[in-house]
């Protein structure tokens, strides 16, 4: 028996997020989840005229091959999924964490090489560039941990947050994208934080679930050399399997010239990675009305309500300012009035205050228009 609200997402995945046709290849890729939601997404798909392909794993098996691996033995692996993901129309991601924290222990070199040979050669350069691509979490008591919550409360949240009319929220987002197309100057006010930037002529990216699951933000880079200032996170953030809060991050010339927060040492490894680390990737405007809280899992973080990210790392093609790294660090800042407030502004105007838009275009993207 499929649960009817697996069957939902599962329609929402393969006609809304990847918008299948008949006779094109959809690979699953699915992490430690029900097998009966694999299931529903096979039929969907096929419901479609579309080709089903699955590949089912499991982290703990990955993290085993992780962290003995060598440049070889994960560039042989990259090249195998690369050579299948070059086959494929569109992509699916069900991915399920029983222990958000599994990879903390794996050495630092190691999560390196697989970055490079198998999530940069497979996902950011073939899956992202050529395919029509959707990524969603999957709730586990360990995520509803998390959010605590209990497990039931979670999952009844999930399915509002994942099943939301997306549709509407595009729309709404439309004047919200023209207007980021059209800004130069961008600057981030509040507490810990006082950023310039510039956006100019790099495009905005409207994002209402065609490429995350859930969704809710709009997404461009900084130009790379623009960041000025400094900025005080405060949501935490996972980043290779470790929890880290309390970030800090100075800028000149568009480079991170220092960095402070909860292990510092790791925190400075990671933005060390390559030269690309220590530069922003991305800039993003979110507001999932039913995303208010941090939970340590970013593809819910960085939709929080009246929140925006800051990314150290890889721009992505779509929205390029030039800047590659084998990292890409969502970092999210929420500025409503419970967690200290903040505007954000745009060529010298007010365009969100306290997390509420405050131009009268964009106020459809305010919580009680988006429920």
């Amino acid at each position: 028996m499929i649960h009817s609200q697996f069957e939902k997402l599962a329609d929402l995945l393969i006609n809304h997020s990847c918008s299948l046709g008949k006779g094109e290849k959809v690979l699953i890729e699915a992490f430690d989840i029900p097998q009966e939601m694999v299931i529903a997404t096979i039929r969907a798909a096929r419901k479609v005229g579309g080709i089903p392909f699955v590949t089912w794993k499991n982290n703990l098996i990955l993290k085993e091959l992780i962290l003995d691996t060598t440049q070889e033995h994960m560039g042989l692996m990259g090249d195998v999924e690369k050579f299948r993901m070059k086959e494929m129309d569109a992509y699916i991601g069900l991915r399920g964490s029983l222990n958000i924290s599994e990879m903390s222990d794996v050495e630092s070199e190691k999560m390196a090489i697989y970055q490079s040979e198998l999530l940069q050669k497979v996902h950011f350069k073939e899956r992202v560039a050529n395919t029509k691509w959707v990524v969603l979490r999957w709730p586990t008591p360990s995520m509803a941990q998390q959010a605590n919550m209990s497990t039931e409360a979670f999952e009844k949240f999930y399915f509002d947050v994942c099943c939301l009319d997306y549709k509407n929220m595009d729309e709404a987002m439309k004047p919200l994208e023209k207007l980021m197309n059209n800004t130069d100057k961008v600057h981030i006010k509040g507490p810990g934080t006082d950023l310039r930037f510039s956006i100019k002529d790099i495009p905005a990216i409207r994002c209402a679930g065609e490429r995350n699951i859930p969704d809710g933000e709009c997404f461009t880079a900084p130009v790379k050399d623009s960041v000025e200032g400094h900025i005080q996170f405060n949501a935490e953030t996972l980043y290779h399997g470790t929890v880290f809060n309390n970030i800090k991050l100075e800028f000149e010339k568009g480079k991170i010239v220092k960095a402070t927060g909860s292990d510092e040492e790791k925190l400075n490894s990671i933005l060390d990675t390559d030269d690309g680390g220590r530069f922003i990737g991305e800039f993003a405007i979110a507001f999932n009305p039913y995303i208010t809280e941090p939970m340590r899992d970013i593809l819910f973080d960085e939709k929080i309500a009246g929140s925006f990210h800051f990314t150290p790392g890889n721009a992505y093609d779509i929205a390029d300012n030039g800047n590659r790294s084998d990292i890409h660090w969502d970092m999210v800042l929420i500025q409503r009035p419970d967690y200290g407030g903040g505007e954000i502004w745009f060529d010298d105007a007010l365009i969100r205050k306290d997390g509420m838009f405050v131009v009268p275009e964009l106020e459809g993207l305010n919580p009680k228009n988006l429920i």
